[in-house]
């Protein structure tokens, strides 16, 4: 097998001086005006969109029990919470936004009990190496009930050593008591939105938050011990300039996070009817976005970070660091991962697991999800049971979106196959990507150019079976862009 393509220049090499910058800017324009284009962030493989209603709870309970006879394998736990206080205009995620916190007390009881049914199911697999609170906003309950909560799982569920607890936060309604409780009860990551911390910017997206804030929350979870500390940013965002970007990312620098993701903004108001209230003749053109990205990537690294998969920076000594040097980095349904369990189960409205080649999502709907647990049933909506060719496609997209690498031996290895015959679609997909100098590809290896990092999704589509099959010009509708 030879599906290397000789472009007549080194890959991804950059050159030097302000003129050679200035060129490298306009040919990633030209780049991004050919290849961006809706697609999946691959969280998992086969996407959401693939989930059916035919595959549902006794799939689960099949497969629960299958992965309680692995008892040395530690799970992944994700709970969501996905009460907020007031709904953010760029927001993607499934939340419930009420000011009416006595109405949410309930919740966290149907939480608890929805755990106990799954650690019925699993009663020789109880230890955890990785627990994720997410929402919505898990700081939206008091410390005294999000420490009744942990309670309760760390009652059912054991953390081995050095296991991650990460819990994400909203600095306007986290204080002090919340960094500390949480860390009383183990939790040892913790992760904050900022955005972008301009205030015109934060007006229109209904996100009023000031640098102070965050870098006092900052400064109290370093001191209780945390690690990793996470700062989000989104580019993309109505009313965002060169000039305001600059100046929030030196201020989360200045700040010490040890972690920065910096993600596109995906809008989607077709999807999301809350982004209908922003005004798309605000938004950054694609010439403009895409400069707010470059300035975040030449900030970060000129300050230290390194490159994380296709969004996240992290300081050369964090763990995210030292997992992507080695090649171990994992991603999963909580993102970029060092230590994620072989298993992951989700707890909560609209949580979506992945157990023994399942993947399985809660009901959506509040009242549907509760009374699937008053019942004493899983409340599981939809799901899908991956085929052989969906796990080897989900590990090689794995493989390219975490470590930009894919050794091909070894997966031929593991999965018995001759990777140019099986992959010969695929590739012939790659080969133009292999022309523009943002992949190389040869019998050894699949990797990507500094250049091609940015061009990450686009590289993981091309073995995207479905896509290529199923949804085509339907993915317009479906997906984010994917630079």
């Amino acid at each position: 097998m030879n599906h290397d393509v000789n472009s007549g220049r080194e890959p991804g090499r950059r050159p030097s001086g302000g003129e050679g910058r200035a060129e490298r800017r306009d040919e990633i324009r030209s780049l991004v005006a050919k290849y961006d284009r809706p697609g999946p962030r691959y969280t998992s493989y086969p996407t959401a969109v693939e989930f059916s209603e035919n595959v549902g709870r006794e799939a689960y309970e099949t497969r629960l029990s299958e992965a309680d006879q692995h008892p040395e394998a530690p799970l992944s736990i994700y709970l969501h919470l996905p009460f907020c206080a007031e709904r953010c205009l760029f927001c993607g995620c499934h939340v419930i936004a009420t000011e009416h916190r006595e109405r949410t007390k309930p919740y966290l009881s149907l939480l608890a009990k929805e755990s106990a049914l799954v650690a019925e199911r699993l009663p020789h697999r109880r230890r955890f190496a990785q627990l994720h609170l997410g929402g919505g906003t898990p700081t939206y309950y008091s410390p005294q009930e999000l420490t009744a909560l942990t309670a309760s799982l760390l009652s059912q569920f054991e953390p081995v050593p050095d296991a991650e607890l990460a819990v994400e936060v909203d600095p306007r309604v986290t204080d002090g008591e919340h960094i500390d409780a949480l860390a009383a009860v183990g939790f040892n990551r913790v992760s904050m939105g900022v955005q972008d911390f301009d205030p015109a910017v934060q007006e229109r997206i209904h996100r009023r938050q000031s640098p102070e804030q965050t870098s006092t929350l900052i400064e109290r979870a370093r001191e209780r011990g945390y690690r990793g500390i996470n700062v989000d940013l989104i580019y993309g965002l109505p009313l965002q300039t060169a000039t305001g970007f600059e100046r929030t990312l030196e201020q989360v620098i200045d700040m010490g996070a040890d972690r920065v993701a910096v993600y596109s903004f995906a809008y989607v108001p077709w999807m999301r009817g809350h982004q209908k209230k922003l005004n798309p003749d605000e938004l950054p053109s694609n010439d403009a976005k895409l400069e707010l990205f470059a300035i975040a990537r030449e900030r970060l690294l000129n300050a230290g970070y390194e490159a994380i998969g296709m969004d996240h920076f992290a300081k050369p000594d964090d763990e995210l660091s030292r997992a992507r040097k080695k090649g171990r980095l994992r991603r999963n349904f909580q993102g970029y991962a060092v230590t994620p369990g072989d298993d992951v189960i989700a707890l909560g409205l609209s949580g979506i697991g992945d157990v023994r080649g399942l993947v399985v999502q809660n009901s959506k709907k509040l009242s549907t999800y509760g009374d699937a647990v008053e019942r004493g049933e899983l409340p599981v909506e939809r799901g899908l049971i991956r085929s052989r060719d969906d796990a080897m496609r989900s590990e090689l997209i794995e493989q390219l979106m975490c470590n930009f690498d894919v050794e091909i031996g070894p997966f031929e290895r593991r999965w018995g196959i001759t990777f140019g015959d099986y992959f010969a679609c695929d590739l012939a997909q790659l080969a133009p990507y292999v022309a523009e100098g943002l992949v190389s590809s040869n019998e050894d290896r699949i990797r990507a150019t500094p250049l091609g990092e940015m061009f990450v999704r686009n590289l993981a589509m091309c073995f995207d079976r479905y896509m290529r099959e199923k949804h085509g010009h339907a993915s317009q509708h479906t997906f984010s862009r994917t630079v």
